[in-house]
């Protein structure tokens, strides 16, 4: 293979995705070697994949729309939060099961996932109109959104009226807990459902439900954008000054683009929380932004273009190395655990790498 084939290759697969495969390989060989229990973490790994998947999914509506990797999914997540909230102060799950058993668990996770996307939507209409705006500096912006979300939604946590004994702290009856459990409510709702082993109990763990969701998500994303407001929203990405002479309002595409993906957030967080079987209000939610973008730049996307296998391969590797790393690095350094480092250098390092060969903006007229 000549230089120019071998660059041309790299180009094409990815240096990130290159790098982070070869390592996750050697993570894998590794902990075969030495006695640790494999097809445990990759039934992890499964899991988490299946957790993250719509998160990550988000990015590609505005990625395609021209705006670059959402930083600001916060904004999705906290409408999300707050539809699992109201599924859980509702009761929902209680009240459908004493007229149909065993049907009140996907009626109150179908109820949060409605209520969220609802107002996701709405709050992605603003937060679009806003990013139009600020055209150029978008990604800037969507990372202090981000930031600036959560902490103004921790104060309005700790001061909601809620009156469930679930989600209220003990003391004060006030005000959202730290973590609430969802064991009364859909925990564990679709890891659960039509799973099974490959290997017997001590094999890998399937969990079906998630990964038909995820899967029923992707088809969902892919149909979207093969429909005449989705290709329109693409065109208003790739070529603004076309897609104004074709007849295309640009910043409606662009909004729209936004706001599907703040809604796709907002359902995300829901299948996190059900997975995690805890939701958690406050500081947990202000990584995943950055989680979500280094996952699809894992995966081989750009901060211009972007597919659902980039977000399927991306997100399995991201996981896949956060899960095997920790007991990997205990069993080499005993004592240590550099699981956080090593996600802290993969999640910041692909992320400067895309800006870098973006030139650090994202696409824009």
């Amino acid at each position: 293979m000549t230089k120019e084939k071998f660059k041309k290759a790299i180009d094409v697969i990815g240096l990130p995705r290159l790098i982070v495969f070869c390592f996750f390989i050697a993570i894998i060989i590794t902990a075969y070697v030495n006695g640790i229990n494999v097809p445990s973490f990759f039934s992890s790994t499964i899991k988490y994949w299946g957790m993250w998947c719509v998160l990550v999914l988000a990015m590609i509506p505005t990625i395609k729309c021209g705006i670059g990797p959402n930083f600001g999914i916060s904004l999705g997540i906290v409408c999300g939060i707050l539809g699992t909230l109201l599924a859980i102060e509702f009761e929902i799950t209680a009240l459908v099961d004493g007229m149909v058993p065993g049907l009140g668990p996907w009626v109150a996770m179908l109820f949060a996932m409605v209520i969220s996307a609802a107002v996701a939507w709405l709050v992605g209409i603003g937060y679009g109109k806003l990013l139009n705006l600020v055209k150029g500096s978008e990604m800037t912006v969507t990372t202090y959104i981000g930031y600036s979300v959560i902490y103004l939604m921790c104060i309005v946590w700790f001061r909601a009226p809620f009156s469930s004994g679930e989600i209220i702290w003990n003391l004060g009856g006030k005000g959202v807990r730290n973590s609430v459990s969802m064991e009364s409510s859909f925990g564990n709702l679709l890891n659960d459902a039509f799973g099974f082993y490959i290997g017997g109990e001590s094999g890998i763990y399937i969990p079906t439900g998630l990964i038909l969701f995820c899967l029923l998500m992707c088809l969902v994303v892919h149909l979207y954008f093969k429909s005449k407001t989705g290709l329109a929203i693409a065109a208003s990405g790739s070529n603004p000054t076309f897609a104004r002479a074709s007849g295309i309002n640009v910043d409606k595409m662009r909004v729209k683009g936004i706001a599907m993906s703040t809604m796709l957030g907002a359902v995300g967080i829901v299948v996190y929380n059900q997975g995690f079987g805890f939701l958690q209000a406050y500081g947990a939610p202000l990584q995943m932004g950055f989680l979500c973008v280094a996952s699809v730049l894992i995966g081989g996307a750009t901060t211009t273009k972007a597919t659902i296998l980039h977000v399927i391969i991306g997100t399995f590797l991201y996981q896949g190395l956060i899960i095997f790393t920790p007991p990997v690095s205990n069993e080499l350094l005993a004592g240590t655990d550099i699981s956080d480092t090593m996600r802290q250098i993969i999640q910041n390092g692909v992320i400067l790498y895309a800006l870098a060969k973006a030139k650090g903006g994202s696409s824009h007229e």
